[in-house]
This record gives structure tokens, C-alpha cells and sequence, in this order.
């Protein structure tokens, strides 16, 4: 069981699907910039972006099919910026009536290995709070919005604030045996999938190994100067604590030449107090040294429960 949203979730399922089949994604709904956007505010659908790419990530279909649901048209009027996933993805919540139908139709097409599922069917946008410059904070709407506004994220929260959770999302949280959070955007992806509440209590309510996978790379806008902790810290302040049961995080600070002063890895929290363990392991894939390398992350976690058996 994964939670969360962005490259980083679809990078983790990547990983996954070549050790089980027995994978249930749960993603956010609160994506609103570009192709996904568009196609938000002019059909009225939940933003397809994520789920594409989830998709794309767990599926078993020849690779023509897979690298076809992730082209994206560069001209065209009305086309330009879309993808062909998104459009499809659209087409058949027409044809079904219903998002999650939608997504379970194209995972069946597409011969995808688990399930995908909303957070929620509710339309919601995500908000920030952003220190402001001088004593009151500003206030930020909309998830493409909020890592531009330049400032420092105190909180983020939904609009409207109670919504209600997908039934099959919280029935496969409650089954699982482990879940993980992220990794993926701190702010933008990992927490709007919390900020549901049935979400949130669900998981507080697991017996399963809950985990949380923090990023490799700080995220410019919403992680600027982050450690390891402080993502952590973030998620408490948020949603409170009992949600983490052990941390995952990367130990490898080597970047290649060609990335230093490109890319800001997230520095380990070694000396904080803390009542979660974090376990550091080398994570990094070193072709992208700012993300995970999908079978590292994979076998990390697959080895979760033993280590937390062992002690």
C-alpha cells in the first residue's frame, strides 16, 4: 500500500511491481496545473495526472502501449501540453460515468498489477498558509501555485476541509500489511492524501507497518533547508503523531560533479530524539541523483518488516 502522488509514488510502484502484485495505490486529487488542470476545469474531472502515471508505472502492456500513454502533444490547438493518458483517462470517465470506474477500466486495458485509487471523489483544492513579509501570512490557492508563491509553507489545508474519503481507499489501508507514505512532494502530494480525515484515522487505526519515505532531494518552494526531521515534524504538525511507525531515508550525500550546485540532497537528522527510528540506506539513483532508485527503495522496504521483527 502506497500513499501519496507525483514522480515519486510512480517511481516507488515501479520498483514494487517486480517483487508483488498485491500493490494498492491511493492518490491526491488536489493536482490543478497543467494538462491535468486543464482537463479539471474544463470537464469537471478529478485531475488524471497522477493516475497516468501510476498507471504507466504498474503496467504490464507491451511498452508501445505504455510510452503511448505518456506522450504528450507538442502543437495543436486544444492538444498542445496534453498528454494521451490524461485525454484517455477523461474519455473514459465519460463512458463509465464514474472517475474511480475510470481508472479501474484503464488499469484493466492497460493489464496493470494492483489497484489505484482516489483519496477522495470530491473536487478539492489545496491551500497554503505562506509566511508572509511582514507579521500576517499570506494565504496561497491552488496546488500548482503554492511552491511559486517564494515563501516559507506553515500549513496546508483543503478547501473544503471535511471531505469524504474513497470507501475502497480506506478499506485498503485497513487490510494492508504495510503502507507507506511517499515519497513525493512534502506539502503538494503526501499530505493533501492525509488531510482527508477517514484517511488519516485510517491509518492511525492500521495494525500494518506504516513507513515513511522522505525525499532524496529538497523540493525548491516547499523544502528549501529541510532535514530529514523536518519533513517529519511537518507531517505531525499536520495530522498529529501515530502515523509513523519507522522512516526511510537516503545516506548517500555523494552527488556526481555534474549535479553539485544542482541538486540540494536532504541532509539526515543523526542527532535528534526522536521516538521513530529512521534508518538510513544508500537510496539515490545515480543517473537522477535528485530521486529514488526504484529498486533500492523497493528492497529497503521489502526488508522492513523483518528488521522491525529483529529489533
Amino acid at each position: 500500500m502506497a500513499i501519496g502522488g507525483g514522480t515519486g509514488l510512480s517511481i516507488l510502484l515501479r520498483g514494487m511491481k517486480e517483487y508483488s502484485s498485491n500493490l494498492t495505490a491511493i492518490i491526491t486529487v488536489a493536482d490543478d496545473g497543467g494538462s491535468s488542470g486543464r482537463l479539471r476545469r474544463e470537464l469537471g474531472v478529478l485531475p488524471p495526472g497522477d493516475f497516468r502515471n501510476c498507471i504507466a508505472a504498474l503496467a504490464d502492456a507491451e511498452p508501445l502501449m505504455t510510452e503511448l500513454l505518456q506522450y504528450r502533444f507538442g502543437e495543436g490547438m486544444g492538444l498542445n501540453g496534453h498528454s494521451f493518458g490524461n485525454l484517455f483517462i477523461a474519455a473514459m470517465a465519460g463512458i463509465t460515468g464514474n472517475f474511480e470506474r475510470a481508472i479501474a477500466e484503464s488499469s484493466r486495458v492497460l493489464a496493470v498489477r494492483g489497484q489505484i485509487l482516489p483519496s477522495t471523489l470530491e473536487h478539492v483544492t489545496l491551500c497554503a498558509e505562506v509566511a508572509g513579509r511582514g507579521e500576517q501570512p499570506r494565504h496561497v490557492e491552488g496546488e500548482s501555485r503554492i511552491p511559486k508563491s517564494g515563501l516559507p509553507i506553515e500549513r496546508v489545508y483543503l478547501e473544503p476541509s471535511r471531505v469524504r474519503a474513497d470507501a475502497q481507499a480506506v478499506r485498503a489501508i485497513l487490510q494492508a500489511e504495510l503502507i507507506v507514505l511517499g515519497p513525493g512532494s512534502l506539502y503538494t502530494s503526501v499530505l493533501p492524501n492525509l488531510l482527508v480525515e477517514e484517511l488519516a484515522e485510517a491509518i492511525r487505526a492500521s495494525s500494518a507497518l506504516r513507513v515513511y519515505v522522505c525525499n532524496v532531494a529538497i523540493q525548491p518552494g516547499e523544502t528549501d533547508g529541510y532535514t530529514v526531521w523536518d519533513h517529519v515534524r511537518a507531517i505531525e504538525n499536520h495530522v498529529g503523531p501515530g502515523l509513523i511507525d519507522v522512516v526511510v531515508a537516503n545516506s548517500n550525500m555523494n552527488l556526481p560533479e555534474e549535479s553539485k550546485g544542482k541538486v540540494e540532497l536532504v541532509r539526515p537528522s543523526y542527532n535528534v530524539q526522536s521516538r521513530i527510528p529512521i534508518l538510513y540506506e544508500d537510496l539515490i539513483d545515480p543517473v537522477s541523483p535528485w530521486r529514488h532508485h526504484p529498486d533500492k527503495l523497493a528492497r529497503c522496504l521489502l526488508d522492513l518488516p523483518l528488521k522491525s521483527r529483529n529489533g
